[in-house]
C-alpha cells in the first residue's frame, strides 16, 4: 500500500534530522544531471547526483530522489526504486520527463507497488518555477539558518567555496570582471553565505584562510578564461595578510603569467584603509608594479578622509551599497556619489555602484557617471562552474 505523509508531519521529520532538506538526482544525461543538481541548491536543497553505485543511494540520507526520465535510463531507474522500495524510503520521488510518456507511468505504478510516496510528475521541458511549485512541500516556511561558522573548522573541513558575481560595465553592459565572494557548503544548512567569515589579525586562520581565496581565485580564473575569455577578478581579504610580507610575496609568486591576465584586484574596507592609511599607502604603490591592486571597498560619507591622502594609489573605489539603493529617488544619496566619482576621477580610478537590484538605481548609476556597476539585477552570486558556464548576462531592462 501507497504511504503518505502529509506536509506538516514531513516538515517535523526532517526538522528534527537537519536543518535544510537533501535531494539526490539520477539522471544519465550529465548535463541534465548536473543542471538539475545546480537548480535544486538554489531553490534551498542540500543537492547531490547519484552516486556510482545505486545500492548506495541512502548513503546520500535523501528527502527527495528526483529521477530524469528517459529510455536509456529504464534499467537504472527501476533498480534505484527497488533498492529505495527495500530500504523503506519514506522521502517523495519526483519524475521528471514527457508529460504522459509510458516511462512515466510505469515508474508511477511501481512506486505505487513499492510503497513509495510520489510528487506531480514534472513534464518536460520545464522552468525553475515549475520545479519550485513540485518541490514547495518539502522546503520549510522557516528563514534560511545565520550559522556562526568557525573559520578553521570550515577550511579543515573543505566547507569553504568561492562564488562569483558579475561586475559589468555601466555603459555597455558588457562583463568586464568578477568579485569572488566566500561561501560555506554546511553538511547540514546547505549553502550559506557568512556575514562576517573574514577573520581580522588576531585570527590565527588569516593566513590559512588567505592562501585559500587566493589559490581557489587563480584556478578559477584559468576555467574562466577557457570559457569566456579574460576576466578581471577581485577578492576580499583580511588586512592582516597585506602586513604580513612573505605572504605578499608568495601571493605574487602564485600570479599567472598568462598573457590575458590583467592583475588580481584586492578588495580592502574604507574603514581598515582610513585606519591604517600610511601602511596601507605604502603596500598599495609598493604592489601595484607586481600586478597587484588595492580596491577601496564601501566608501561612503568617509569619502573626505580619502581625498585628504597625498599619495592616492588605488585603482578603484566601490561606493557602499547603501548609498546605492534607492538612490534614484534620493538625492542626497546621490550627491554621496557624485563625491566619490569626482574623486575617483582625479586620481584616474574608476568606481563601482555596489547593489543595485532596480532598472531606476540603474539608469540613476548610468547617468551619474559610474564606471562599472553590480547587483542582483545583473545576476546573483553563482559558483565558479555556474559562473564559466553563463555566456550572457540577464537584460538591464527587466
Amino acid at each position: 500500500m501507497e504511504r503518505h505523509i502529509d506536509t506538516a508531519q514531513r516538515r517535523a521529520i526532517f526538522g528534527r534530522r537537519r536543518v535544510v532538506p537533501r535531494a539526490t538526482v539520477v539522471d544519465g544525461k550529465r548535463h541534465n544531471q548536473a543542471f538539475l543538481t545546480e537548480t535544486l541548491t538554489d531553490l534551498g536543497f542540500i543537492a547531490c547526483e547519484c552516486p556510482a553505485e545505486p545500492e548506495t543511494i541512502m548513503e546520500t540520507a535523501p528527502d527527495l530522489v528526483v529521477l530524469g526520465i528517459s529510455s536509456g535510463d529504464a534499467v537504472e531507474i527501476s533498480r534505484i526504486l527497488h533498492v529505495l522500495g527495500g530500504a523503506a524510503f519514506d522521502g517523495s520521488i519526483l519524475a521528471v520527463g514527457p508529460a504522459g510518456s509510458v516511462l512515466v507511468t510505469a515508474v508511477h505504478q511501481l512506486c505505487h507497488e513499492l510503497g513509495l510516496a510520489m510528487l506531480p510528475p514534472l513534464p518536460t521541458p520545464f522552468s525553475v518555477d515549475a520545479l519550485r511549485g513540485r518541490i514547495a512541500p518539502l522546503l520549510s516556511a522557516d528563514e534560511a539558518p545565520h550559522p556562526v561558522i568557525d573559520v578553521a573548522e570550515a577550511l579543515k573541513l573543505g566547507w569553504l567555496e568561492l562564488w562569483y558575481q558579475h561586475k559589468i560595465d555601466a555603459r555597455s553592459l558588457l562583463a568586464l570582471g568578477a568579485e569572488a565572494l566566500v561561501r560555506i557548503r554546511h553538511p547540514a544548512w546547505g549553502v550559506v553565505a557568512p556575514a562576517d567569515l573574514i577573520p581580522d589579525d588576531s585570527d590565527p586562520s588569516f593566513r590559512g584562510f588567505s592562501e585559500f581565496v587566493v589559490t581557489q581565485a587563480l584556478e578559477d580564473w584559468h576555467l574562466f578564461v577557457q570559457t569566456r575569455g579574460a576576466l578581471e577578478i577581485s577578492i576580499n581579504l583580511p588586512l592582516a595578510i597585506l602586513k604580513d610580507r612573505p605572504a605578499v610575496l608568495d601571493l605574487c609568486r602564485k600570479l599567472p603569467s598568462h598573457p590575458a591576465f590583467g592583475g588580481l584586484l584586492i578588495a580592502i574596507d574604507a574603514d581598515d584603509i582610513i585606519r591604517n592609511r600610511d601602511l596601507i599607502v605604502e603596500i598599495a604603490r609598493e604592489l601595484r608594479f607586481r600586478n597587484l591592486a588595492i580596491s577601496v571597498d564601501n566608501v561612503g560619507t568617509d569619502w573626505p578622509e580619502l581625498a585628504a591622502l597625498e599619495i592616492f594609489p588605488f585603482i578603484e573605489l566601490k561606493v557602499a551599497r547603501q548609498f546605492v539603493v534607492g538612490s534614484a529617488n534620493d538625492r542626497l544619496k546621490q550627491v554621496v556619489c557624485r563625491s566619490i566619482i569626482d574623486l575617483a576621477r582625479n586620481y584616474g580610478a574608476r568606481t563601482v555602484a555596489k547593489g543595485i537590484e532596480t532598472r531606476a538605481d540603474f539608469l540613476t548609476v548610468q547617468e551619474l557617471g559610474f564606471d562599472q556597476a553590480q547587483g542582483f539585477l545583473f545576476g546573483k552570486p553563482v559558483s565558479a562552474q555556474k559562473f564559466a558556464r553563463a555566456r550572457a548576462l540577464p537584460r538591464a531592462s527587466s
